[in-house]
């Protein structure tokens, strides 16, 4: 048995995906395995793979399965003690695979670790993060959180004044590092495939803490995570904004009720057409016209149910 299986969703990602997985063959020593689920790629990511790496498992699926569903492939195919889902865009550094399968050995009331993410190797990005309820949700699009970052309360759905340079236990750990032991995997099950993209590792770590296990940040190993930088507004696609909406819905109709669920698609309305408002009329700089954009991407979702194309 692998002590580490790791899985990784590719979609459209070779160059990077090449980077991760020679990352990976090169900073792990512990005896482990490899599973690429690609999600029909059409820049030759299977090819690589299949050249490049023959070791490694590949699944090509036919069709673009969603991050959740093709998760749950690989870890259907995995054989290892722990298990690690990992993201196409990162680089492993320092053997970090093997500390933090360590690590977890060590503290065996932990049901999923993730560890430091690194924007560049000086630079820390702002991973985990707190429940999606409707509270934390309004905070963040309404862009409270942003007023007072340090407030406690403000600033609560992204750990305000935490340096991710400590542990702490969160409630979700981020879905681009996250080390599951094998046995915590049987008890709660696989990724809710509900979610196409986003809020599937906040559901599945809100279900590990359910089961009685811990959700922890540990700086004790860290990846270099290259799309970890704050992207422009201009670079946000329509459709992957309201997918992002669209989950946490999902999320806030399956942990929060009905009543969740509307007062969610309320916020989201009300913070629509208050972007709309507050963009209309001035000056277009892209800044400002990716806002507009955005906002009437959404006012026109939660109206209407019509969903960008691109």
């Amino acid at each position: 048995m692998p002590a580490v299986s790791v899985v990784v969703v590719n979609w459209n990602a070779r160059d990077v995906l090449y980077d991760c997985l020679m990352s990976i063959m090169q900073q792990t020593t512990m005896p482990h395995e490899v599973i690429v689920v690609d999600n029909n790629s059409t820049d030759g990511s299977p090819e690589m793979v299949r050249e490049a790496f023959p070791d490694v498992v590949l699944v090509a699926n036919s069709e673009n399965r969603g991050f959740a569903a093709a998760n749950n492939q690989g870890l259907r195919l995995s054989r290892g003690k722990r298990l690690l889902l990992l993201n196409p865009d990162t680089v492993i550094l320092e053997h970090a695979i093997d500390r933090v399968a360590s690590w977890l050995d060590a503290h065996p009331d932990v049901g999923c670790v993730g560890c430091q993410v690194m924007e560049n190797r000086e630079q820390v990005q702002r991973t985990c993060f707190a429940d999606l309820g409707p509270v934390n949700v309004a905070l963040v699009e309404f862009g409270l959180h942003r007023l007072a970052p340090q407030n406690r309360f403000l600033g609560k759905p992204e750990y305000a004044g935490w340096g991710r340079d400590t542990q702490r236990d969160v409630d979700v750990v981020s879905g681009m590092f996250m080390m599951v032991p094998r046995h915590v995997f049987d008890e709660v099950g696989e990724l809710d495939e509900s979610f196409f993209i986003y809020s599937e590792e906040a559901d599945w770590c809100r279900r590990i803490r359910r089961a009685g296990w811990r959700c922890v940040f540990t700086p004790e190993a860290q990846i270099i995570h290259l799309d970890g930088g704050s992207k422009s507004t201009a670079q946000i696609r329509s459709r992957m904004y309201i997918q992002m909406q669209k989950s946490k819905l999902i999320y806030l109709r399956k942990h929060y009720g009905v009543r969740g669920y509307v007062l969610g698609r309320l916020i989201f309305l009300v913070s629509s057409m208050l972007r709309f408002l507050l963009t209309t009329g001035r000056n277009g700089s892209e800044e400002i016209s990716a806002r507009r954009r955005l906002a009437l991407a959404a006012l026109r979702y939660h109206v209407t149910g019509q969903e960008p194309v691109s």
